[in-house]
């Protein structure tokens, strides 16, 4: 445990270093976290009562989506990790005495934790101090806070154990475009990324809430929001873990399977 502690500790000051990426995407979050919530706000103004939340409850879901971007996105890729499948460079992994799933489930994690801490806490700033309507709220007690931090960390494991689902296919694929392409738009939609579950028809929201998108940023944003409480949340977070649990079995499992095949050519 200690190493991938401090393979941990090293991915995620490595990765603080880009910070001018990081001013550019903090400037592109806020422009769209405020479009969005314009956006809800026309719909709302004509019919309040047709919305399964709140305003304030989307507006929050809104800044803290942007806020944690890094944290939730499917679209977010290990370059690293990708080349060292395609090129071959995989070969130096798999000799190191350090189990390579731990290795790089430590090292995605790190730099998505890496990422969105750089960009969080002025988006968060200015979120809480831009007039009402459009102000983010505190959760409702420190009880919907502290199963929000519980919902937040699950969430990036789930979001980190389905990422290495898609890393670990580049093993029998070669190509990432794919994959990466269309795990993006699907897990960003069911995931409540693009409109929140409760905005779904009742058809397809009670089907998507047992998904393991689900159990992605949609649970601690609803948390946070006020959207979810009581028994629901404390159902929600008993479903991130069940969706961990298999992600990480399936996982280990492929990973297991593909280094046994695994060639590497040239030289």
């Amino acid at each position: 445990m200690k190493k991938y502690c401090a393979l941990f500790r090293i991915r995620f000051i490595n990765s603080l270093q880009y910070r001018a990426a990081a001013l550019a995407g903090l400037a592109t979050q806020f422009a769209w976290g405020l479009m969005e919530i314009l956006a809800f706000s026309a719909f709302y103004r004509a019919n309040p009562a047709a919305f399964p939340m709140e305003f304030s409850q989307t507006v929050s879901y809104i800044w803290m989506q942007q806020a944690f971007l890094a944290l939730f996105m499917m679209w977010f890729w290990e370059h690293g990790i990708a080349a060292s499948i395609i090129e071959g460079s995989i070969a130096y992994e798999m000799v190191r005495p350090i189990d390579l799933y731990n290795r790089w489930f430590c090292q995605i994690a790190a730099n998505r934790l890496a990422r969105a801490a750089l960009r969080c806490a002025p988006i968060l700033v200015i979120a809480f101090l831009v007039p009402e309507p459009y102000r983010m709220t505190l959760p409702p007690d420190a009880v919907y806070l502290l199963l929000f931090l519980i919902s937040a960390f699950l969430a990036l494991c789930v979001v980190v154990a389905f990422s290495m689902l898609m890393y670990i296919s580049l093993f029998y694929t070669l190509s990432p475009t794919g994959v990466r392409l269309f795990v993006a738009v699907i897990s960003d939609f069911l995931a409540g990324g693009i409109v929140p579950l409760p905005f779904f028809p009742a058809p397809v929201r009670a089907v998507a809430e047992w998904l393991p998108f689900a159990a992605m940023q949609n649970m601690p944003l609803r948390i946070y929001s006020g959207n979810i409480a009581g028994t629901d949340a404390l159902a929600g977070i008993a479903l991130q873990i069940f969706w961990l649990a298999a992600l990480l079995s399936v996982g280990r499992l492929m990973m297991s399977r593909a280094l046994k095949k695994v060639i590497v050519q040239g030289g």
